[in-house]
Parts: structure tokens; C-alpha cells; sequence
């Protein structure tokens, strides 16, 4: 057995009640005058007519035609209407309106420039100007304007919404007073009943939606949706789980799957930032990029699937990758300091802060390693240099015999680099333990030197007594006086 919408019980109680009103209004009618002739074929003002009570109060309307049980009954001055099928503009006054199927348009008064093309299509339509409903009980409910409806119950219990567009079965079904929301596919825009600037396309796109400005293309793409507000989606299940997150933009199949209450974050690629759910402000580029990220905040993952957990956080690439090639940096001064790339890649400066460190001491005899190492000259090999240039330094794996902690290995383990800077801390150790001995020698010199000055001044000023001594006691010369 064949189960029923409610949408669709809906239409059935609507028949069920066009019916029995117009079997009783005939009850009422039986005395009630005709034109005369009755009704047949044409008429003047370029009418037409064809059916019981059809264009019955026509007066002075022209270029109306109507050709069913009741149809445009009610129609007397309006022109240019036409009703096939029993029912069909029952209650008309208005203009330029078009219906097709039994009930459609059955309500209308003063509406013009309306189209339905379907049992009780624009049902209940009153006023309203300017609508397109083609299916089983399109635009069933609606008394607004400018909207179009194309589709078995789309846009049926839309009332006040105006410029909506509907195009699938049961496409915003049950919107009221939601305006310009546009939706294709089998039960897009469903639910929506207030959400208004919305757009799906595909089956069961924001099915369950009653935020604003959300589009969504793609078959369950923001199905879950419903109050999240400015979410783009695009692609088979893109933020399909998503129900008050806002801002989002997913492209991709199965993009921002995953995501329920999170906003801001945006994900392009198959599958980007597929298990995401509560983390806010991440960017994924890339097929299956930030897919482990769940929680974090303030990520950017390009063509990385990112880490579990892990908030402010950039990753880009996957380890495939063998060279990085970036514009603008070549030739381009700056000050600051030197980054230094990890085994695992992640980029970095040496911060120096004690902020920072633990088991801070002395280098000592640490340093005294530089004195195994052997400097050599040497060229890169073809494929990583064509060019050949002439380079100096050392050999990562004469260095780890003589200190490992010197070397940076590569993922596998292998020694793969020098750590130069540590290098130079070690020279610049080497160079203080020299200085030190050459300032101790200098102090020993200098203390020498004075004490040698005070031996000399302390000689010299004995020579002087002595030498004054001697002059004292030297005899004074007699003359001799010969006869």
C-alpha cells in the first residue's frame, strides 16, 4: 500500500473540500438565472464557453474562455482569462490568468497574470499576481506574488512568500511566508517555511532549512540545515549535517560533511574537512584536505589532511612532495631571523628566550667535538645542483660518528643535514675558552711586567745609594808642591 505525505493528504482534503462545496452550491444554484442562451460554444467580446455554469455572470469581459463544470463562473467584466477543467477560476475577476486542471486557480478574485497548470494549482490564490504553478497542488495555499512553483505540491503551502521559485516534487513544499528562495529538486527547501534569500539545487538540498541566504547544489547538500544562516554548499553532501552553523562554504562531494554547529570555516576539495563538526574558522583546499580535523579552530590545511585536534595550525602538502618553489622571496631584504625546517617539515625560528628552555648550563668541553670534524669543499650532485657551484661545510655522516647531536635526520632516520647553527654556539664557545686563556695570559704578562718594573726601580734606586756611597768615601785628591 501506497503510503501518503502529508502534503499530499493535504491535497486530497482540499478536493475532498472542493467538491462537496460545489455539489451544494449547485444545490443552492438550481434556481438560479443563466445567460441566455445558455452557455455554448461562442460568444460575443470573443468568449468561449463550454460546460455547466461556465462564464455564467459574464457581462461585458472579453477574450475569456472557459471550458469545464463552473469554470470562471464568477467572471464578468475581466478579460483575457482562461479556465479548463471543472472549477477553474471559479471565483475570478481578475485578469490574464491562465488554468489548466480541476481547481486550479479556483479561489482567484482579483489576482492577475497568473498561470496554474494542474489539479487545484494556486488553489487558494486570491490576489495574487504574477505566479507560475505547474503540477498536482503547486502553489496549492499561496495568495502571494511572483513566484513560480513547477512540480507536484511545490511551493503548496506557501501563503504570503513572495518571489520564490519551486521546481521538483514537494520543492519548498511547506514554505509560508519565506521570500526569494529558489529550489530544484525533489523535496529541496522542503521544511522551509520562514527562511527566506535561500537556493538549492538537487534532491533534498536544504530540505530541512528555515535559515536565510543559504545555497546549497547537490543532491542532500545542507539537507540537514536549519537555522544556519549564509552557508554555501555544493557538491553530493556538502555540509549535509550542518544545522545552525553559519558562513560556512563547502565545495566538493562529502566538503564540511560532518559539520553541525560550526561557522566561518571553508573547504574546497572532495571530501575536505569531512569529519569537521564543532571547529570554527578552518580553511581545507584540496581533495580529502583537514579531514581529520574535528574540534580545532583556525587551521589551514592545504592538500594535508591535517591532525586530529590541533588548533592555529598550517599544514600544506602531504609528504609527496620533493621541492617548494615560492616567488618573491629571492632578492628581497629583510631582518629578522633564520627558519629552520624540521624532519617532519614544520617550519620555525630557534627561539633563544630562557622562557623556553630547561637544564640550562655551561657548554664546557662539549664544544671540544668541533676539533674531530673535518671541513670539506664539495659540489651537489647533477640533479640537485646543474650547475655545479663549488660549496663548503660538512658531511652529515662523519659528523654524527663524532656528535648526533649535530645531525638533523630525514623521516626514515638517515642523517640528511648539519646543524650549522648549533656549529657555530660550539665555535663561539671554543673561541670564548681561547679568549679566556688569552686574557689570563695577558693579565700574567702584565702582573709579571709590574713586578719585574718594581724589581728594576728597587735595583735601580740601590745602584744610586751605592753609587753616592762611593763617591762619598772616594779620597780628595792632594797637591803636591815641588821645590
Amino acid at each position: 500500500m501506497k503510503t501518503m505525505t502529508p502534503v499530499q493528504n493535504s491535497i486530497n482534503r482540499c478536493g475532498l473540500f472542493l467538491v462537496s462545496f460545489l455539489f451544494a452550491y449547485v444545490a443552492f444554484l438550481q434556481r438560479a438565472q443563466a445567460v441566455s442562451p445558455p452557455p455554448d460554444g461562442g460568444y460575443p467580446g470573443a468568449n468561449t464557453a463550454e460546460g455547466q455554469n461556465a462564464l455564467l455572470n459574464l457581462t461585458s469581459g472579453t477574450y475569456n474562455t472557459a471550458i469545464g463544470w463552473f469554470s470562471l463562473k464568477s467572471n464578468a467584466n475581466s478579460q483575457f482569462n482562461t479556465g479548463l477543467g471543472a472549477g477553474t477560476l471559479f471565483a475570478n475577476i481578475g485578469d490574464n490568468n491562465t488554468a489548466v486542471g480541476a481547481g486550479a486557480l479556483l479561489n482567484n478574485s482579483t489576482g492577475g497574470h497568473n498561470t496554474a497548470n494542474g489539479a487545484f494549482a494556486l488553489f487558494s490564490n486570491t490576489e495574487g499576481t504574477d505566479n507560475t504553478a505547474i503540477g498536482d497542488g503547486a502553489l496549492l495555499a499561496n495568495t502571494a506574488d511572483d513566484n513560480t512553483a513547477v512540480g507536484r505540491s511545490a511551493l503548496s503551502s506557501n501563503t504570503s512568500g513572495s518571489g520564490n521559485t519551486a521546481e521538483g516534487v514537494a520543492a519548498l513544499a511547506l514554505n509560508t511566508t519565506g521570500a526569494g528562495n529558489t529550489a530544484i529538486g525533489f523535496n529541496a527547501l522542503l521544511n522551509n517555511t520562514i527562511g527566506m534569500s535561500n537556493t538549492a539545487v538537487g534532491a533534498l538540498a536544504l530540505q530541512e532549512n528555515v535559515g536565510i541566504s543559504n545555497t546549497a547544489t547537490g543532491v542532500f547538500a545542507l539537507g540537514s540545515n536549519t537555522t544556519g544562516d549564509s552557508n554555501t554548499g555544493m557538491g553530493f553532501g556538502a555540509l549535509t549535517d550542518n544545522t545552525t552553523g553559519a558562513f560556512n562554504t563547502a565545495i566538493g562531494s562529502g566538503a564540511l560533511l560532518a559539520n553541525t554547529t560550526a561557522n566561518s570555516n571553508i573547504a574546497v576539495g572532495d571530501s575536505a574537512l569531512l569529519n569537521n563538526t564543532t571547529g570554527s574558522n578552518n580553511t581545507a583546499i584540496g581533495a580529502g584536505a583537514g579531514e581529520n580535523l574535528t574540534i580545532g579552530d583556525s587551521n589551514i590545511d592545504i592538500a594535508n589532511p591535517g591532525v586530529a585536534g590541533e588548533s592555529a595550525t598550517i599544514r600544506i602538502g602531504s609528504g609527496n612532495q620533493t621541492s617548494t618553489f615560492i616567488a618573491g622571496i629571492n632578492g628581497t631584504a629583510v631582518t629578522g631571523t633564520g627558519v629552520v625546517v624540521s624532519a617532519s617539515g614544520q617550519l620555525g625560528v630557534a627561539t633563544s628566550s630562557a622562557r623556553f628552555k630547561y637544564e640550562i648550563k655551561p657548554m664546557d668541553k662539549t664544544s671540544e667535538a668541533l676539533f674531530a670534524l673535518k671541513p670539506v669543499s664539495f659540489r651537489y650532485k647533477k640533479e640537485i645542483d646543474p650547475e655545479g657551484t663549488w660549496q663548503f661545510g660538512l658531511v652529515a655522516e662523519e659528523v654524527q660518528n663524532v656528535n648526533p647531536a649535530l645531525v638533523v635526520r630525514d623521516t626514515e632516520g638517515k642523517p640528511y643535514t648539519v646543524r650549522y647553527d648549533a656549529v657555530n654556539a660550539m665555535l663561539l664557545n671554543e673561541f670564548l675558552k681561547e679568549h679566556h686563556k688569552v686574557e689570563q695570559l695577558k693579565q700574567d704578562f702584565e702582573s709579571k711586567m709590574a713586578e719585574q718594573q718594581k724589581q728594576i726601580e728597587a735595583l735601580t734606586a740601590g745602584l744610586e745609594k751605592v753609587s753616592a756611597q762611593l763617591a762619598a768615601n772616594k779620597p780628595t785628591p792632594q797637591v803636591v808642591n815641588n821645590p
